[in-house]
């Protein structure tokens, strides 16, 4: 696994984090996740979209608004493959909505990917 990019977007006081790993397996999701999880101490969520040989994972983590297919499908437009991105949330403290939480978690997906 390695790091490919990160990038942070902040709406409404909560903290959505992206990071982007080029990686060999699907058992490297799972080591990944957990390193987020401590990382980011404080995420409420780590959903995420995944490629790996062309076969398409993701993950929502009970999360409204299917952020990891939005994920996923952002994977799937800039035709990345052998990737796994993940946005992890951190709570604001204020509701965002479905709307604005599936936004939340796109436009962090296209940050992280921007430069791809």
């Amino acid at each position: 696994m390695r790091l490919i990019s990160s990038s942070k977007l902040v709406v409404d006081k909560s903290k959505f984090f992206g990071n982007l790993f080029f990686i060999d397996s699907e058992k490297e999701i799972k080591d990944i996740v957990k390193q987020l999880q401590k990382k980011y101490k404080k995420a409420n969520h780590h959903c995420y979209g995944a490629i790996i040989n062309n076969e398409k994972i993701f993950k929502n983590d009970e999360e409204v608004g299917f952020p990891g297919k939005i994920i996923l499908n952002l994977l799937i437009q800039k035709k990345l493959n052998n990737n796994l991105l993940v946005v992890s949330r951190l709570f604001g403290g204020k509701k965002l909505g479905v709307g604005n939480v599936s936004r939340a978690f796109k436009k962090t997906a296209q940050l992280t990917t921007k430069d791809l």
